[in-house]
């Protein structure tokens, strides 16, 4: 089923929204972030979690380890200019612009499923380009066969990379095959307007079968390799966090079942949810992953 931004959000916030953004300079700095942007079949027909909810209940360690911390510190992070150096095994290396990578003209919407490592769901509405567009312009050498990220380092902006939680800056990576699916993407908006900081501004990745640690912000670097690229959370904890990350419910985290999620929004008497393998996202990627043990590639 595809969805527009207006289908799926209350009548007044959309008609607020449309009179801001019409009359205002979002519209004129980037036409294709307006409501009448191209939907995606990739799209879920799930009811959307309300942009509140979506910018304040977050993951970003380098604004700190709370849910509320990105939203509180993430606008000390300057996103503009921004640039991301994709190289290794590419035909095309050098150094991109976000409006290079993610041009108005390409820019899809994406309503998919967040399901995060801690047992925590929501619904996004995202704005992006399928990352394979992306790896298809700088040319992908035979020989690649992973594809390795990298986050903005900047401590003096980023206050989360003050203390030694993780070795930054944080990474992550995908196999090339995970990279060029259609699913997967480069997210620079968020419903009608460009990603929020605490959301991984100015663009970031969005992997929608997989626990949300590996759908990196505030990407830097893209790199083509040979070789499977270190992941930050694996390094840290490698019984708890493996390379692929997919969601599975059958495969418990050391420490908590992977069987339900909690839905954000769904309030105090909302219960819980069975967490769908894949992420609900199976038909489309499970033959990613034919014949590999699921947990032991977990």
């Amino acid at each position: 089923m595809k969805l527009n931004w207006s289908d799926v959000t209350p009548k007044h916030l959309w008609l607020n929204r449309r009179n801001f953004i019409a009359g205002g300079a979002a519209l004129a700095a980037s036409p294709a972030l307006a409501l009448s942007g191209r939907p995606s079949p990739f799209s879920t027909s799930e009811k959307p979690n309300t942009l509140e909810e979506i910018t304040n209940y977050n993951n970003f360690y380098e604004f700190g380890t709370g849910k509320t911390d990105p939203a509180k510190n993430a606008g000390a992070m300057t996103t503009d200019p921004w640039s991301v150096e994709i190289g290794g095994l590419v035909d095309r290396p050098g150094s991109y612009g976000v409006e290079d990578l993610a041009p108005d003209n390409a820019l899809e919407e994406r309503i998919y499923r967040l399901r995060c490592v801690e047992a925590w769901s929501m619904v996004i509405p995202w704005i992006g380009v399928p990352l394979a567009s992306v790896l298809e312009k700088v040319g992908v050498q035979s020989g690649a066969k992973y594809v390795a990220f990298q986050t903005l380092l900047r401590p003096e902006e980023m206050s989360g990379q003050r203390f030694p939680s993780i070795r930054w800056p944080y990474v992550e990576g995908l196999r090339l095959d995970e990279a060029m699916h259609p699913l997967t993407i480069l997210a620079t908006g968020l419903y009608s307007d460009p990603l929020p900081n605490q959301n991984g501004a100015p663009i970031r990745l969005v992997v929608p079968w997989k626990y949300g640690f590996k759908s990196i912000k505030s990407i830097v670097r893209i790199t083509l390799t040979d070789q499977q690229p270190p992941t930050s959370w694996n390094e840290l904890q490698p019984s708890e966090y493996g390379f692929y990350a997919n969601v599975n419910p059958n495969v418990s985290h050391p420490r908590w079942s992977q069987a339900t999620e909690r839905r954000i929004g769904a309030g105090l008497f909302g219960g819980r949810e069975e967490t769908l393998m894949f992420n609900g996202y199976a038909d489309q990627v499970a033959s990613l992953y034919s014949g590999m043990d699921l947990a032991q590639n977990y």
